[in-house]
């Protein structure tokens, strides 16, 4: 199963001067949804050994610190309303904020709490393919994100790529929710990097 959502927060709340506009979200939703549709179109022209789900989660992006549960719905509501009964795939992965130029992708708190195994297939198959700069071995936090739910409430093993940046008091780019999101920020370099360590998985799954 790969998943990403693809809504974007409809203001940019950490802009200093522009906090109520609405921003592009072209590596906040867009990213990740940009390679799983390349992936699509890949998996349609080569098909692999095994099934792929592609699942894309709707209002993920537009709750409040404050308010428990109130991100990731789309991914809640799928997590207790399964399109198909005792949905269980393989594994899980889900993808956000992935297309920034210099990303690097942590191994995620809550991925290395509900699924370490999948969490170090990725990131070896990552090194295998020359990417390690953008997978680099390092464990950080836990962050709430439809992985979350999808492990918690749905019972599936699913872990999340998600860009960490150690520089900025967020965690995560300059850019996150602000104006500047947008495609300037985007680096084909990055989208390939993740596409392909997710195609070598598919394609070397038995």
């Amino acid at each position: 199963m790969l998943c990403a959502h693809w809504d974007t927060r409809p203001t940019s709340d950490q802009d200093e001067t522009e906090k109520l506009s609405p921003f592009d979200g072209a590596n906040d939703g867009g990213s990740g949804v940009g390679i799983l549709l390349e992936i699509a179109r890949n998996i349609s022209l080569h098909q692999p050994n095994l099934g792929i789900d592609i699942i894309l989660f709707d209002a993920e992006d537009n709750g409040k610190s404050n308010i428990q549960d109130s991100y990731c719905l789309g991914s809640q509501y799928w997590t207790n309303n399964l399109h198909i009964k005792n949905y269980q795939p393989r594994y899980g992965i889900l993808l956000d904020m992935v297309g920034a130029k210099n990303a690097t992708f942590s191994m995620e708190g809550y991925s290395m709490m509900y699924a370490p195994h999948i969490v170090k297939k990725v990131w070896k198959t990552a090194a295998m393919l020359g990417y390690s700069h953008y997978f680099p071995f390092k464990k950080t936090g836990p962050i709430t994100d439809d992985h979350y739910y999808i492990n918690k409430t749905g019972a599936i093993q699913c872990i999340d790529i998600i860009q960490h940046d150690p520089t900025t008091t967020t965690g995560f780019g300059t850019y996150w929710h602000t104006q500047n999101d947008n495609i300037e920020i985007i680096d084909k370099n990055t989208l390939k990097a993740v596409g392909q360590t997710l195609l070598s998985l598919i394609y070397n799954e038995t």
